[in-house]
């Protein structure tokens, strides 16, 4: 009996110390991760499902703080700061306008860019290999994308010989894609007509511009200026009888004629990879930046039949997807 009372106590004192132990340890640490874009897009899902295939889940083992531009690059500034005053352990931007906010906002953070182009030509890094200092991540441009386009849309209609390109000049990065475009459009015999948008007020008067320039294709950056007002510049397109490209399936789902741009999915999911090295302790500066690896290409054959285009079988089999 009083070896039985022994084991009982000496049981219930170790359980009482191991729960001591337990509740006296402190809690894991939750990473604070900052998103700064345009919009909640569904690219975002897919760097959702790669932070969970990492093993991260929001309001559990990290924080997700998301803040929306909403069409308005003048925000990037002011939402930045809010994240940097949240003391967020790391940024993920998904623009270069706001990856540039980001880094003007703090050089102590690490940021992590999804969709940003000519990051080393603008003084986002040192070098595409070593970008130093407190940014890295995944650049969306390589010089042969506007050259694909081109060709892509000179298959689908023969006829295009003058261009009108939807564009922000104010944006660092579009004034070096359009030099880039007017180059490369010279050399296949296309005339680039120029129409600068620098606000979702200015649509009006660019669709004006572009059917007094006597274009016959319209090719819009994938800006927040063009996508805010996306639909009516769809709309503008399919009235004019305009055969139209662009850098975001988006515009196609909603009825413009094709897409041909980096996958915004793949360099989502590849892009949380980053996220958990820096985490983990790796320094942003020492990681390269990621090149495209994968490259989207739809195209809306609906929008085709109503604009008299008939697309090759061949181009339609090249497709990643064909929207009926």
């Amino acid at each position: 009996m009083t070896n039985r009372r022994m084991f009982i106590r000496s049981f219930t004192s170790s359980l009482l110390v191991s729960q001591v132990i337990a509740f006296g340890q402190p809690a894991p640490r939750v990473s604070r991760i900052g998103i700064l874009g345009n919009t909640d897009a569904a690219a975002w899902n897919a760097f959702r499902q790669g932070m969970r295939d990492l093993g991260y889940v929001d309001g559990r083992n990290i924080a997700m703080e998301w803040r929306w531009a909403n069409g308005s690059a003048a925000r990037y500034p002011e939402l930045a700061t809010e994240l940097v005053q949240l003391k967020v352990d790391l940024i993920v931007t998904s623009s270069t306008q706001a990856t540039l906010a980001a880094k003007q906002a703090t050089r102590a953070i690490p940021i992590v860019m999804f969709n940003s182009a000519y990051p080393d030509k603008i003084g986002l890094v040192e070098s595409l290999a070593h970008p130093g200092g407190n940014v890295t991540g995944f650049s969306n441009v390589t010089t042969e994308l506007t050259g694909k386009r081109l060709e892509l849309l000179r298959e689908i209609s023969p006829r295009v010989t003058r261009l009108a390109l939807l564009w922000n000049p104010d944006s660092p990065i579009e004034v070096i894609g359009h030099r880039e475009s007017v180059a490369t459009a010279a050399a296949v015999g296309v005339e680039i007509q120029s129409i600068e948008v620098r606000s979702p007020t200015e649509h009006a008067a660019a669709f004006e511009a572009v059917i007094a320039s006597r274009a016959n294709a319209l090719h819009v950056n994938g800006n927040p200026v063009n996508f805010k007002n996306f639909q009516q510049i769809i709309d503008f397109a399919l009235g004019s009888r305009l055969p139209s490209s662009f850098e975001e399936r988006t515009f196609v789902e909603a009825g413009g004629l094709f897409s041909y741009a980096s996958s915004f999915a793949d360099t989502y999911r590849r892009g949380a990879a980053y996220v958990d090295k820096i985490l983990r302790g790796e320094k942003p500066g020492d990681l390269p930046i990621q090149q495209p690896t994968r490259f989207e290409f739809v195209i809306n054959l609906k929008t085709a039949r109503a604009l008299g285009l008939a697309v090759p079988r061949a181009l339609q089999l090249r497709a990643d997807e064909t929207i009926q």
